[in-house]
C-alpha cells in the first residue's frame, strides 16, 4: 500500500528528541518493540547460531560482505568527490571544517554530511543489510535511519583527534535501539581509526554504575581499567551494535590510511507517527539533511542542488516509509 504523499515540506523533524542529545534524529530514541529475544520462534534469516551468541555476549556483531565490495567502493569514491579531496594527495585532506560542530569530540573525526545520495540508498536497501537487522529486531517491519558517512584521516599536529567512548542514549533509560556502520574500505589496521567499544562494560553496566558518582556524565563513562575492542572490518562488512554498548571512533594513528564508512541502522517502523513519516519522505525526496545535535549540515547545499532524488527498490520504499508494511 502506498502511503499518501506529504502535503507540505516540514523543515524540522517533529518532536525531535535529538536536538540536545547525540544519536540519529531520523528515527525515535527508543523503540516500543524490544530487541529480538527469539521468543517468537522465527528462524534467523542471516545470522548463524554462533553469530547470535557473539551478539548476545558482546553487544555487537559483524556481518561479512553485507554489501558487495564494488558497491562499497563506489560510495567511497564519491565521498572523496563530495568532500573535494583527492585520495592520492594528503595535502587536500586537512581543509578546515565548513561548519562548527556542536559535539566537540567529533571535531576532526571526518563526518561527511551526505544523507540521501543514490549510493547511500543502494546500501540501505541491499537485502543482506535488511536481513541482518530483521534478525536483530525479530520483525520485518523496519525503517532505516537517514544517516551520514565518514572519512577519518590520520592525526596530524594541526589535525588532532583523540578518539572517545560514549553512549548516544542514556543507558539508564534502557533504550531499545541499535546502531550500525558499513565499512567502505578495508580497516584491517587497528591504527587507522574506526569503531571501538567496551563489551565488558556493556555486560557489567548494572554493577559498574554502583561504583560511579551519582553526578556522573550519563553519556561519557569513566573507562579506567577497561580494555577496548578495536574492531577490524573489510569493505562491505556491516557492524551492528546495541545502543547500550559504550563506543566511539578511535584516532587514526596511521601514516596515510583513511577510514571510510557509512552509518546505517534500522528500527521498527513507526507508521502511526505520520509527522515523522512525512519528514522522512521529504528528506529523501528533497535531499534535506536531518537537524540534530552534532548535525551542522553542509553549507554548500550540494546535496539538494547537484543530485537527483534516489531511486528506491520496493524494499527501499518500505524502509523509508513511502510504502506501508501493512499490505
Amino acid at each position: 500500500m502506498e502511503m499518501k504523499q506529504p502535503t507540505m515540506a516540514p523543515t524540522m523533524i517533529p518532536d525531535n528528541a535529538h536536538k540536545d542529545i547525540p544519536g540519529n534524529p531520523s528515527t525515535a530514541t527508543s523503540s516500543k518493540i524490544s530487541l529480538n529475544d527469539r521468543s517468537n520462534n522465527k528462524p534467523l534469516r542471516l545470522l548463524s547460531e554462533e553469530d547470535w551468541q557473539f551478539w548476545k555476549h558482546n553487544g555487537y556483531i559483524i556481518i561479512k560482505q553485507a554489501v558487495p565490495k564494488e558497491q562499497a567502493k563506489r560510495l567511497a569514491d564519491f565521498l572523496w568527490e563530495f568532500e573535494e579531496k583527492d585520495p592520492n594527495d594528503p595535502t587536500t585532506w586537512y581543509a578546515p571544517p565548513r561548519a562548527e560542530i556542536q559535539m566537540k569530540e567529533l571535531t576532526n573525526s571526518g563526518m561527511v554530511e551526505l544523507y540521501n545520495h543514490q549510493y547511500e540508498w543502494d546500501n540501505r536497501q541491499y537485502p543482506r543489510v535488511y536481513d541482518a537487522f530483521v534478525d536483530i529486531w525479530g520483525t520485518e517491519k523496519l525503517w532505516v535511519t537517514i544517516d551520514r558517512a565518514n572519512l577519518n584521516f590520520p592525526v596530524r599536529p594541526d589535525h588532532e583527534f583523540k578518539g572517545f567512548i560514549h553512549w548516544d542514549y542514556d543507558p539508564e533509560t534502557r533504550p531499545q535501539n541499535v546502531q550500525g556502520v558499513v565499512a567502505l574500505a578495508d580497516q584491517n589496521d587497528e591504527n587507522m581509526g574506526g569503531f571501538q567499544c567496551i563489551p565488558e562494560l556493556y555486560r557489567t553496566y548494572d554493577t559498574w554504575k554502583l561504583t560511579q558518582p551519582a553526578d556522573r556524565n550519563r553519556f561519557k563513562p569513566d573507562t579506567t581499567g577497561f580494555e577496548f575492542d578495536k574492531v577490524k572490518m573489510e569493505a562491505g562488512d556491516l557492524l551492528i551494535f546495541n545502543s547500550t554498548q559504550p563506543h566511539g571512533i578511535r584516532p587514526n594513528l596511521s601514516k596515510d590510511k583513511v577510514r571510510i564508512a557509512q552509518y546505517i541502522s534500522m528500527m521498527p517502523a513507526q507508521e502511526e507517527n505520520e509527522a515523522l513519516r512525512q519528514w522522512r519522505v521529504t528528506s529523501w525526496r528533497d535531499r534535506q539533511a536531518p537537524e540534530g545535535y552534532a548535525f551542522p549540515g553542509d553549507p554548500r547545499n550540494w546535496e539538494k542542488e547537484r543530485y537527483l532524488t534516489a531511486e528506491l527498490s520496493p524494499l527501499g520504499r518500505k524502509l523509508l516509509g513511502l510504502d506501508s508494511w501493512e499490505v
